[in-house]
């Protein structure tokens, strides 16, 4: 069945990875470069609810599925209150599945789209596209790479992100954009964190990646 799936929703335009146990599962969700997770929940090693209890402990707001044969109400309950955003059981109808899909995804995109986003002392204000200073209320227009570096980067406060997980996430898998260009995208989007006059900074960790900081944020 997970093979037939990634084939379905690689035709239906979904880039699709998969996992066959739970670790992995988890360890694919801390990267953090997934719009969207499918989980079962008997899975090897770690089961989906667990999987699931420990990303949003992590603070992973990936939308998830859980897709199992596990249908008694107690088990669904368990699932939606471990973190899960949707429950479906099999046997399943493929344009039931494709549907709930296309749902979490509009719902995260609205997220986005409709809502400002914040972290420190900066706003991004998605109906212009632009960066705000809090403090100094000073504004400048974003490119799109540079509005969804910020963006990525404010959804996953705390975390370091590789240079390889901000390419798959602003250019996308199938791009061939190299690693270079994050550093150059990271170098115009600082000079408009500066610009603003922002105590927030995008700092780099060696060997690791960039991390989204400010000095009035633990």
């Amino acid at each position: 069945m997970a093979d037939a799936l990634t084939e379905l929703f690689k035709q239906e335009g979904y880039d699709t990875d998969y996992v066959s146990d739970g670790e992995n599962a988890l360890l694919s969700l801390t990267n953090g470069t997934y719009d969207i997770a499918v989980l079962d929940v008997m899975m090897p090693k770690m089961n989906g609810f667990t999987v699931v209890e420990k990303a949003r402990e992590a603070g992973i707001t990936t939308p998830i599925l859980m897709l199992t044969a596990k249908g008694e109400i107690d088990d669904k309950v368990k699932g939606l209150d471990s973190g899960a955003d949707d429950y479906l059981t099999k046997p399943f109808l493929t344009k039931e599945l494709l549907a709930r899909l296309r749902a979490l995804t509009r719902r995260t995109n609205a997220d986005y789209r409709d809502d400002n986003i914040s972290f420190g002392d900066i706003t991004l204000l998605p109906s212009s596209a632009e960066l705000m200073c809090n403090t100094t209320g000073q504004t400048v227009r974003l490119s799109e790479k540079e509005y969804r570096i910020l963006e990525y980067m404010i959804t996953n406060k705390g975390m370091i992100l590789s240079r390889e997980q901000l390419a798959i996430k602003i250019w996308g898998y199938d791009n061939d954009a190299e690693y270079n260009n994050v550093e150059v995208y990271m170098t115009f989007t600082r000079k408009k964190l500066k610009f603003v006059g922002a105590t927030t900074k995008i700092k780099a960790v060696r060997g690791m990646g960039y991390e989204l900081r400010c000095k009035n944020v633990p």
